[in-house]
């Protein structure tokens, strides 16, 4: 446990996963054990393992927080599902050790990126540890020139004399010195060659004879004595192992149904007594497989004995995995026994559950592996399309999409295409939308689209937003981007859907969703307050949290708009009703994130700090991409209370995690709370700055209410901004903002604004920030009782602050403290 990674690099048969095991339960020590195999190369899904994984470790405090975690996979960026783990994990103060078992299973480069990032920031008490045949397919040198890697290989794990020794004794038998060490030269301490001598000796005469007979490689070697083994085997258990090593996992049920048997779970007991490799993959459901050596060996034979009976198996496993509703297995089994129609019948039926999953990678592979012998029906070219799209491909989706234009011009496919044209509307959309040829898609509607469109189950109840608490934050939401086209293309496409037969489908209620929340920031309240009471009377909007969810935050923000507040904390329980009702928890983060602002908004900081404590968030963890919305609230009550310095570095933090994912929504309002931040320290400089980059995100996208919502301090700041740009005329900094656009903000905020503070400039003893911001409030003559509520501290607190900052100005009282603070020119 000296580093944070471990790794056990050694040939298959070492003993590395059975020196896991046991290390862990004698050291006692938690672990989160994920078995790879070839089909984990898909970044979903080897993290959905991952965090899985460590729910199943057994640490009570992950079991719900993971949960949390496990619905952002299929839905979130990949770094947002890491930086949240990461987090949760350095809540553990027991340390976990996970174990990436067989990781030279996988080649993909995004896996080995995303777990080197893993490594990196994983807190310091928890441990990787990595088994593989071969050396890691990751630069890890760096941890070991920090002394942060233990390695361990081939020749820690070979069994010495005495060790084989102890072995054979253990197993019941006695071997003379010469044998023992005849023993170690031939299999060169390699202890599956050791464990496979052990069985044949138990039943051997001449053990000369028998140590004599295999040389070589460790394949030569394990080839050998596996022969030795199976010829001594009954014959029933033979054809057992026969049958089931075409499974890569199974389990007793599985076995009995491919193979209409009613004794599979005393043939694995029976191989587990003769200590046949048969491996445990779970204590409690009876998962098991076969060490790779053996099963590698049972397939060669099979597969030298009979290639129809090697198709046959898997056809039989194919059917029993598909009975079992184990899609995923029954398409590679169906794949492997070379039944491609088959395998695509099924992918048919598979494809609402990987794309759910969000196990797209996998998808397409096995997609391509059927194209390869087959041609692809007209809708798995269009799911094979989708899914490109969502993995953000658009190439290729264009490509595919291509395909299925050529079909419809087919005459002779015109009943196979009909009941495509739904999805065929959903795909020419988004890449004309993604590729902004908003011109293009009229012409297609215009040509395409006749009559009723068929419902495609796939688009129509598809759910485009599994995390976000806006839907303009997600790329089907364009990431925030607004124009008078994204207005005109979208208003269009709902009219096509609603004249169709589509007005209550997710992805037409998505759109509206999308409009609702453009005309709000566009400040054009009351279109807006129209979509928002469309969707509220749709069922399907209310079944689903991620529509619902945006929509509750939306009515919200126009009841606080106008000063409604009651009604926008009764939307908000709306939302929180709904999460909970769906068990969906993950949802409650970004609404206590959206109640603690709107508490900040009613100048209510006790309750809003109350609120946010129940995130767990922290000033000392790196801040999750995703959870964006509530560290910038949180940053939000840092200033609030005073402690600027600290929101400054949240702020940063959340706005590095976020640049990436090019989201303009997100980052004009980092933009405009470090603004807001700086301006309230008294960096006037600083704020103008970050207000100016709010800005150039704004103009071109006509955002208002991003600014017109921050209220009277905003006003100030671009009044301010307006008067430096005023004065620096023609400076190429000021670029891509126009004065226009300041004066149009500025008219959109209420005639009637109380002044807000400004932050007094320090001393040669400076005072503090908390200590500035409460001589602000003397300075709008707030009693000791409004400042403690408002800093949600004690008045005995707030009278020692006051105490200090009297010491510091030189004075003995409230009034002598503001008329010093006057002379210093620190307030109006």
């Amino acid at each position: 446990m000296k580093g944070r990674l471990i790794t056990i690099c050694a040939p298959a048969g070492s003993g590395k996963s059975t020196l896991i095991a046991q290390w862990a339960q004698l050291a006692s020590i938690r672990t989160a054990w994920v078995s790879l195999d070839e089909r984990d190369n898909d970044t979903v899904r080897f993290w959905r393992y991952v965090v899985n994984a460590y729910i199943e470790s057994g640490q009570p405090s992950l079991i719900e927080s993971l949960s949390v975690v496990a619905a952002l996979v299929a839905g979130s960026t990949l770094n947002a599902v890491i930086d949240t783990l990461l987090n949760e994990l350095t809540a553990v103060q027991e340390p976990i050790a996970l174990v990436l078992d067989d990781y030279h299973h996988l080649q993909l480069a995004d896996i080995h990126n995303s777990l080197t990032y893993f490594i990196d920031y994983l807190p310091a008490h928890h441990r990787i540890i990595i088994a593989s045949r071969g050396e890691i397919s990751f630069d890890a040198a760096k941890w070991l020139a920090r002394g942060e890697r233990t390695d361990i290989g081939m020749q820690q794990l070979q069994f010495t004399q005495e060790e084989t020794h102890q072995f054979c004794r253990a197993a019941g038998i006695v071997l003379e010195q010469r044998h023992a060490n005849m023993l170690v030269e031939k299999t060169e301490g390699w202890i599956v060659g050791l464990q496979l001598a052990s069985i044949s000796l138990q039943a051997q005469q001449d053990i000369d004879h028998m140590i004599v007979g295999f040389d070589g490689s460790n394949d030569k070697v394990s080839s050998y004595l596996f022969q030795e083994v199976l010829d001594k085997l009954p014959s029933e258990i033979t054809d057992f192992l026969l049958q089931t090593c075409v499974f890569d996992r199974m389990d007793a049920e599985v076995c009995d149904k491919a193979f209409r048997r009613s004794d599979s779970r005393d043939m694995l007991e029976k191989l587990r007594a003769l200590n046949l490799f048969v491996i445990r993959l779970d204590d409690r459901n009876g998962w098991v497989r076969y060490h790779s050596l053996f099963a590698e060996f049972l397939r060669n034979r099979l597969c030298s004995r009979s290639r129809k009976l090697w198709l046959d198996y898997h056809h039989k496993a194919s059917q029993a995995f598909a009975e079992r509703g184990m899609l995923d297995k029954a398409i590679d089994h169906a794949i492997s026994s070379e039944r491609y129609n088959e395998a695509a019948e099924r992918l048919e039926a598979y494809i609402p559950d990987a794309l759910k999953q969000g196990e797209l990678a996998s998808l397409l592979e096995r997609i391509q592996l059927v194209a390869a012998h087959v041609p692809l029906t007209a809708r798995l070219l269009m799911y094979q399309a989708f899914a490109f799209m969502l993995m953000g491909q658009m190439h290729f989706s264009a490509e595919t999409v291509e395909k299925l234009e050529l079909k419809y011009e087919q005459s002779e496919l015109a009943e196979e295409l009909e009941p495509l044209k739904g999805g065929m509307l959903f795909l020419q959309s988004n890449l004309l939308f993604y590729t902004g040829r908003y011109e293009q898609w009229d012409s297609f509607v215009g040509y395409r689209l006749h009559g009723v469109l068929p419902e495609d189950p796939i688009f129509y109840n598809f759910n485009y937003n599994m995390i976000e608490p806006l839907v303009r934050r997600t790329a089907f939401g364009l990431k925030g981007v607004l124009s008078a086209d994204t207005e005109r293309i979208g208003q269009r496409f709902v009219s096509v859907l609603e004249r169709h037969g589509w007005g209550h489908s997710l992805i037409n209620l998505y759109v509206v969703q999308a409009l609702c929340e453009g005309y709000y920031e566009w400040n054009r309240l009351g279109d807006s307050l129209q979509l928002v009471r469309k969707i509220e009377q749709s069922d399907r909007a209310r079944q689903t949290a991620g529509l619902f969810v945006p929509n509750r935050i939306t009515l919200a923000r126009i009841h606080a708009a106008s000063g409604h507040f009651l009604q926008a904390h009764e939307a908000l329980d709306e939302a929180v009703q709904l999460a909970e009702q769906l068990g969906e928890y993950h949802w409650l983060y970004p609404l206590r994130a959206n109640r603690a602002h709107l508490y900040l908004k009613e100048d209510n900081l006790a309750e809003g700090k109350a609120e946010i404590s129940q995130l767990r968030l922290s000033d000392r963890i790196q801040p999750a991409s995703n959870r964006w919305s509530e560290y910038t609230v949180y940053a939000r009550i840092l200033t609030a209370q005073g402690k600027m310095g600290e929101a400054m570095r949240q702020l940063d933090w959340i706005k590095g995690a976020t640049e990436q994912e090019h989201c303009f929504l997100v980052l004009a309002e980092i933009s405009i709370v470090q603004a807001l931040t700086e301006f309230q320290r008294g960096n006037r400089g600083a704020a103008i700055q970050q207000l100016h980059e709010a800005l150039v995100i704004g103009e071109p996208n006509g955002y208002i209410r991003s600014f017109v919502d921050e209220g009277p301090l905003m006003r100030k700041l671009l009044l301010s901004y307006m008067e430096q740009r005023q004065r620096d005329t023609g400076h190429v900094i000021w670029e891509g903002v126009t004065l226009d656009y300041i004066a149009k903000l500025l008219e959109c905020f209420p005639e009637q604004e109380t002044a807000s503070p400004q932050a007094v400039t320090p001393l040669v003893e400076p005072l503090t920030e908390q200590e500035s911001y409460i001589l602000q409030l003397l300075g709008q003559g707030a009693p000791n009782r409004q400042i403690a509520a408002k800093l949600a501290l004690t008045e005995g607190t707030v009278k020692v602050y006051l105490s200090r900052i009297y010491a510091k100005l030189g004075v003995s009282s409230r009034t002598q403290a503001l008329a010093a603070a006057r002379q210093l020119n620190w307030m109006e």
